[in-house]
């Protein structure tokens, strides 16, 4: 018997753009390729709502002015009825209330997608309101149980990309752009220029790794509130010319294919799909040993693990990847293989429809 096709509806409240609102649209992508129907519920306003729409995802827009707007709660209960919708996944401390809330009233499956490694703000929207939660990390699973969620009502299903995505047409344009000829050294981070990400940590460790490895430079892709910061702080220690501050970039795998390895001392971290990203791209990858981050970079297979906020940690890992050629190839082809086996988006997808689809046979919907 063919199963029935699904209709989804992911509520956000969040009007950013992060590794949240990324994994979210990939889910909706992948999930609509296989023909059910993919429905945001977002915000006005919201950049997740432009990205929807390119796509060619449905989107609902609803003001959540707070945790108690109950106009928001009947507004999106009706849509849920109206639409029929089978299952609601809320994401956001604040859509997780008022779509939980709706979810509830309307009788739908409500699940919850816990994305971060960041202390509880809210119990009642992971023991209470949804029939389920989803966590993106064994970490942030583990985490979740300490707090009173039940073992068999949280999941870990990783996050996945389409290592296809990640490949390009010819070849790197990003040292040509900087002007950098192609056999020096080139260490890769991206992410946002936030402090818990830890890129103050890389220019501490400069000067160290290129006494060891003289003609290596840097590149930091990613805007954020550290910006100005890191620009003075590379400046201070004399490294402008080694540091390359790229800003925001769309081209992160024409960015990641002109690197030799990439770098993210992150101080916190749910699982990190930067890293995965790299290693879509065939690169070793240099971590910190926190949280969710190990579950991707495996120590001595396809990465390095170093300890959080050490500069000297972070400059002997690079050192060691960047003077040992063939331990970066077999790194990188490891790196590779990991994310067609785990942390592939296809991966990802069939296991959210095999819960959704698990949970509604277990309530009676077929």
């Amino acid at each position: 018997m063919t199963e029935r096709l699904l209709t989804i509806a992911h509520t956000e409240s969040s009007l950013g753009w992060g590794g949240q609102e990324h994994r979210t649209f990939k889910e909706m992508v992948g999930l609509a390729k296989l023909g059910h129907r993919m429905m945001l519920v977002c915000q006005p306003g919201a950049k997740f709502a432009a990205r929807a729409r390119e796509a060619g995802l449905e989107v609902f827009e609803v003001r959540m002015r707070n945790g108690v707007d109950l106009a928001a709660v009947a507004r999106m209960a009706s849509l849920f009825r109206r639409e029929q919708v089978d299952v609601v996944n809320t994401h956001s401390g604040r859509d997780s209330i008022l779509g939980g809330l709706a979810g509830r009233l309307s009788g739908r499956l409500v699940v919850r997608t816990r994305h971060l490694a960041l202390p509880l703000t809210s119990r009642f929207t992971y023991t209470t309101l949804p029939h389920h939660v989803v966590s993106v990390s064994e970490h942030v699973r583990r985490y979740l149980m300490s707090e009173g969620v039940p073992a068999d009502r949280v999941s870990t299903i990783y996050t996945g990309i389409d290592p296809a995505a990640m490949q390009l047409d010819g070849p790197s344009t990003l040292r040509a752009e900087l002007d950098l000829p192609a056999d020096v050294p080139l260490v890769g981070t991206v992410a946002i220029l936030r402090m818990k990400k830890g890129h103050r940590f890389i220019v501490e460790a400069a000067p160290r790794i290129l006494a060891a490895c003289p003609d290596t430079h840097f590149v930091f892709a990613g805007d954020g509130p550290q910006m100005e910061n890191l620009r003075a702080q590379i400046a201070a220690a004399g490294l402008t010319a080694r540091i390359h501050l790229l800003g925001l970039r769309r081209d992160i795998a024409n960015v990641l294919a002109a690197c030799d390895l990439f770098l993210l001392p992150t101080e916190q971290e749910a699982l990190g799909t930067s890293y995965i990203e790299a290693m879509a791209m065939g690169l070793p990858v240099v971590g910190t040993d926190v949280d969710g981050v190990p579950e991707v970079v495996r120590q001595g297979e396809n990465g390095l693990l170093i300890r959080p906020g050490d500069a000297d940690s972070l400059a002997e890992a690079v050192i060691r990847l960047l003077s040992d050629d063939a331990l970066r190839l077999a790194m990188g082809q490891r790196s590779r293989a990991l994310v067609s086996s785990v942390f592939h988006v296809e991966t990802m997808c069939a296991a959210m429809l095999m819960l959704y689809r698990r949970l509604l046979a277990e309530r009676g919907a077929r």
